[in-house]
């Protein structure tokens, strides 16, 4: 028991203090899991962790982010990427193993290994991507769908690989293995298996069934299930039975040789339009979290700096032409299927490196002769420092080639014919409703935006908007922001918000400017930046359903919106005094003077706040007026 909490304290406060630091340096999660694994390295090996088999164990975080991913995506969502999921998702992992077979075969080996190489290291890290892609926001990007699109089609094609490696058995391996099994090394006893011994339509016919239960278990068994269970009223519950299904369908896939993760993503998108979804999602997503997490510190202790010390430059040299030539046959493919602009380097930069089934895959080929053990040892470690790199890729797509490519995706920006006193930077969600509001009411107000698809939809319906990146001076310059009186910022990036805010105070300090915010913090960082305008996104709506929640318990309209607007009055005060000591260049929960000033004023302020609000609602009672 204590090795247990031994081991399970120095995988956690490596956790908790890597990954914060990671965060804050802008380096991301993954790398901050990553790097602590390096660093506790040397502790797991002075207490003779296993960590390979931690690793298999973590493994299964990938299954439930898969399984979550499902729920994302109801069938016709699916059905509509059928032509990315074969083409970019087909082509992909067809041309990278071709490329890499090529380059093996180039360095002496038999074309059966250098085959097996070319499958293990044409696939990508479905959980470092798809992890990284939702933490910066680019899930729904084109760059990040086509990416879901090629891991999909990967986490599908390592069945096949399971089953075409044996038939690449090299026959002196084939006789060194069984020497080894006949002195009684490598033997760990076989795994339960369904279809062990069938024959080939009888392995066939299980896998179908198998399929079938997944199916039928999520369209009929989890609704009843869910509700037989919520009339327990435990919370627990839910969570178990939650991890139930997951962990039974994995099982049920192992069982009869397919991919436990293909299985429970089948099963999500089956369950994507279930009533029970959000439940299963809150239920699934910290076991997730938590598993993904230690998957990645088990990849930084695995790596061998033994074998990477005495082969450094082979090796590095191995990790290097794998990810740049898995870049160059991503941007050939990106070209083809027409994924333009930073969403094709999104594309390329993202899935360049190796995959955890890699681990998978290399153990499989040594256990079948496929590979020498002493290549597959190299390889772990080229697989291990790829995904090591990977952050550093999305680290070289963020700050050097999107720089480039924002309001381009591949198309020219758009002259400027007409200009007004009144210029919209960003045509989404809250710009399309300012400007909808202003041509209601006679003005022709000059909007910029950036999305080529969002653009193409508005000349459908005979809204005129221009194509570019609001942010560049020289747009906004033949916009006419020198005779402007009105900018209204409405873009949605954060920081290209604060930067723009910046530039208009120092270049354009006469120009009314209404910025948009995204959180409280960031409109501290626009009042900084000089902006005295600001509008938080959610604010307005949130004050409605305040209203509306006083409304429903019996108040009166009047009573609501008095008390509604005393929160609101409260609330700018607090902003204020807030503002007054925020400083961005120190962390909120380090700034002593914010914290102090905010809690005094908050105290004073919600005192009154509190005396004023039951002086309204003592006036009526609630269902006074329904009496």
């Amino acid at each position: 028991m204590t090795d247990f909490l031994l081991l399970a304290f120095v995988f956690l406060i490596a956790g908790v203090m890597a990954v914060p630091i990671a965060s804050r340096l802008g380096l991301g999660s993954v790398l901050g899991y990553l790097i602590a694994g390096i660093v506790i390295s040397p502790i797991l090996a002075w207490l003779h962790v296993d960590v390979v088999s931690i690793q298999h164990f973590a493994e299964f975080g990938v299954v439930m982010m898969l399984f979550l991913v499902g729920l994302e995506l109801e069938p016709k969502a699916l059905w509509s990427m059928r032509a990315r999921l074969l083409g970019l998702g087909g082509g992909q992992v067809g041309l990278t193993t071709l490329a890499v077979m090529g380059v093996a075969i180039l360095f002496g080996q038999p074309w059966t290994v250098a085959l097996a190489v070319g499958l293990v290291l044409a696939l990508s890290s479905t959980a470092i991507v798809l992890q990284t892609l939702g933490e910066k926001g680019l899930m729904k990007s084109d760059g990040g769908q086509a990416s879901f699109s090629v891991l999909l089609f990967q986490d599908i094609a390592v069945i096949p690989m399971l089953a075409l490696i044996p038939l690449l058995a090299m026959p002196e391996l084939v006789e060194t293995l069984s020497h080894g099994a006949d002195r009684g090394e490598g033997d760990h006893g076989a795994g339960l298996s369904l279809v062990e011994g069938l024959p080939g339509w009888g392995v066939a016919s299980v896998t179908v069934g198998a399929i079938g239960v997944v199916l039928v278990a999520g369209i009929y068994l989890v609704g009843p299930v869910f509700r037989f269970i919520a009339a327990a009223q435990l919370r627990e519950l839910f969570v178990a039975t939650a991890l139930m299904f997951v962990i039974g369908i994995a099982l049920l896939m192992s069982l009869v040789g397919l991919s436990p993760a293909l299985g429970t993503f089948l099963a999500g998108v089956v369950l994507a339009n279930s009533e029970y979804r959000h439940e299963l999602e809150s239920d699934i997503d910290p076991f997730r979290g938590l598993l993904l997490g230690l998957f990645f510190m088990t990849v930084g202790a695995g790596i061998n700096f033994a074998l990477l010390w005495n082969d450094f430059a082979l090796i590095l040299g191995l990790t290097l032409g794998l990810i740049l030539l898995k870049t160059l046959v991503l941007f050939v493919l990106s070209h083809v299927f027409k994924v333009g602009g930073a969403d094709r380097w999104l594309f390329a930069l993202g899935l360049a490196q190796a995959g955890e089934f890699g681990f998978v895959l290399l153990s499989f080929t040594v256990a079948n002769a496929v590979i020498p053990q002493a290549l597959a040892d190299q390889l772990l470690l080229v697989v291990a420092l790829s995904m090591l790199l990977t952050p550093a890729l999305f680290i070289l797509y963020e700050r050097v080639m999107a720089p480039k490519f924002i309001g381009s995706d591949g198309r020219d920006m758009d002259h400027i014919e007409e200009k007004s006193g009144i210029i919209i930077a960003g045509h989404g969600r809250v710009g399309g409703i300012v400007a909808r509001m202003m041509r209601g009411a006679g003005l022709s107000p000059t909007v910029i935006d950036f999305s080529a698809k969002q653009l193409d939809m508005l000349k459908r319906f005979e809204v005129q908007a221009y194509y570019g990146d609001a942010t560049r001076p020289d747009l906004l310059h033949a916009a006419g922001i020198d005779e402007a009186k009105l900018l209204v910022i409405a873009i949605d990036d954060k920081d290209q918000i604060t930067e723009l805010v910046r530039y208009m105070q120092k270049h354009h300090p006469d120009v009314h400017v209404l910025a948009r915010a995204m959180d409280r913090p960031h409109v501290y960082d626009l009042w900084w930046a000089g902006c005295r305008d600001i509008i938080r996104e959610t604010y307005d709506s949130s004050l409605r359903m305040g209203r509306s929640a006083f409304e429903a318990l019996g108040y009166s309209r009047e009573q609501s919106e008095e008390v509604a607007g005393l929160f609101s009055d409260m609330d700018r005060e607090t902003m204020l005094t807030a503002a007054e000591n925020y400083d961005p260049t120190v962390p909120i929960l380090e700034n002593q003077a914010y914290i102090a000033g905010l809690r005094e004023a908050r105290g004073d302020l919600e005192a009154e706040f509190l005396r004023r609000t039951q002086a309204v609602m003592a006036d009526r009672r609630p269902g006074a007026d329904r009496a």
